[in-house]
């Protein structure tokens, strides 16, 4: 038979945040943790632009495709499309010139109401002939100079252009007529660069994503809506400093199992685990997206079974050092002599201790390896071979291993120079 003594520890229902940009003082915020969900079901929550696309749909700046719930962050976005965005983010910027009549710019055209203010507001121009060219898919300089333009933004006086946009790797691709614009998006960290922040690809057409993260950046500016930080942001090298404090809970699970064994004397066991939910600001920032890396160790001390965390994996791939751990885990179920492991490991995976103690006491010498735990070292609480009962810790991993931050996470992004 298997005895359970359980045992459960209470887990505090809020988690304090600290955000610290540039040299403002740190802002500790006590604010709950909860998931996050994306309106669009293209966008995950592990996206590298979903916390910009989630923000801008809250206040309906962009939308999706009703016809099937996404939002295709892929897709090239036309200059008809773009007018549209540019006027749902920034309905307030006065008229600096009369209307034109486009010629390809029919009345009965679906954008050309924003169009016609797009233009009269000095977002976007026509090509000359009046033309507009609405199905034209955008490129990515003209985002930028279409934002700068439109919200009043230049270089700063003095500075040189050249110098600060040398800080892309293909500085060269910028048309001329963009250069200033450029600078002053890159001087005001509207500038959002995926995979590589270094590469503007400037001519290239730009995304939806693209467009959605660049139009954040300038409400940004504006003032309008509060930072979200990202590694894709250039910032002129300047760095987003944001620190989540020690004492704050992260919400993690392991998948696929319902339940962990453990030897009382187990040797330490490579584990990783996923946060379960985004980490956000009481603003809805997101800091730590779901479905990010928890690398760490799994161990056994005479207090209890513990993960100790010692590294963060963001979606991005950029690894982040950690300091955090979960409770330590004191449930225990009693393995006696003559128990099936048939029903026994349903669900479970267990360390190679207490695969060993398992083995010993019931006398089943074939539990499946790959029900062990990758990296479990064989010899691990060998100990208990000659029992007639093996006591383990029993670790239900997705409730009892919820991490507290032992020291500050910093996620400073530095930006290139």
């Amino acid at each position: 038979m298997v005895n359970s003594n359980i045992w459960k520890s209470g887990t505090a229902a809020l988690a304090a945040l600290g955000l610290v940009t540039g040299s403002v003082a740190p802002i500790v915020y006590t604010v709950p943790v909860f998931a996050q969900p994306t309106p669009f079901k293209d966008v995950p929550a592990g996206y590298w632009a979903a916390p910009f696309i989630n923000e801008l749909a809250t206040r309906n700046i962009i939308v999706g495709f009703p016809e099937d719930g996404t939002f295709r962050p892929e897709s090239p976005v036309t200059r008809a499309e773009f007018a549209a965005m540019i006027n749902r983010a920034f309905p307030n910027v006065p008229q600096i010139r009369p209307a034109i009549s486009f010629v390809d710019v029919p009345s009965n055209f679906w954008g050309r109401g924003g169009i016609d203010r797009a233009y009269t507001t000095g977002f976007m121009a026509g090509y000359p002939g009046n033309v507009f060219r609405p199905s034209e898919n955008i490129p990515r300089a003209q985002v930028l100079v279409s934002l700068t333009n439109g919200l009043g933004f230049a270089p700063t006086p003095g500075t040189s252009i050249d110098q600060t946009v040398s800080i892309f790797a293909d500085a060269s691709a910028i048309p001329n007529f963009a250069r200033p614009s450029v600078a002053a998006a890159t001087e005001r960290r509207m500038v959002v660069n995926f995979p590589d922040v270094r590469l503007l690809n400037p001519n290239r057409v730009a995304t939806r994503a693209e467009v959605a993260a660049s139009i954040y950046q300038a409400l940004v500016n504006t003032g309008q809506v509060a930072f979200i930080p990202s590694p894709y942001i250039v910032g002129g090298g300047q760095a987003v400093g944001v620190k989540i404090p020690a004492g704050t809970q992260i919400p993690v699970r392991y998948e696929g199992v319902d339940r962990i064994l453990l030897a009382k004397d187990e040797a330490p066991i490579p584990f990783t685990m996923k946060v379960a939910q985004n980490v956000v600001t009481r603003e809805g920032q997101v800091l730590i997206p779901a479905g990010s890396d928890v690398i760490g160790t799994l161990q056994t001390t005479p207090r209890g079974a513990q993960f100790l965390a010692r590294e963060l994996v963001l979606p991005t791939g950029r690894r982040i050092p950690m300091q955090a751990a979960s409770n330590f885990i004191t449930n225990t179920e009693t393995i006696n002599k003559g128990v099936s492991t048939g029903k026994l490991i349903a669900g479970t995976v267990v360390g190679a201790g207490a695969a060993a103690g398992i083995a010993a006491v019931t006398g089943d010498r074939n539990i499946r390896w790959f029900e062990v735990l990758p990296g479990a070292v064989v010899g691990g609480g060998l100990s208990l071979l000659f029992r007639d009962r093996v006591e383990l810790f029993a670790i239900n991993p997705n409730t009892d291993l919820t991490l507290t931050l032992t020291a500050d996470l910093d996620l400073t992004t530095p930006t290139p120079r």
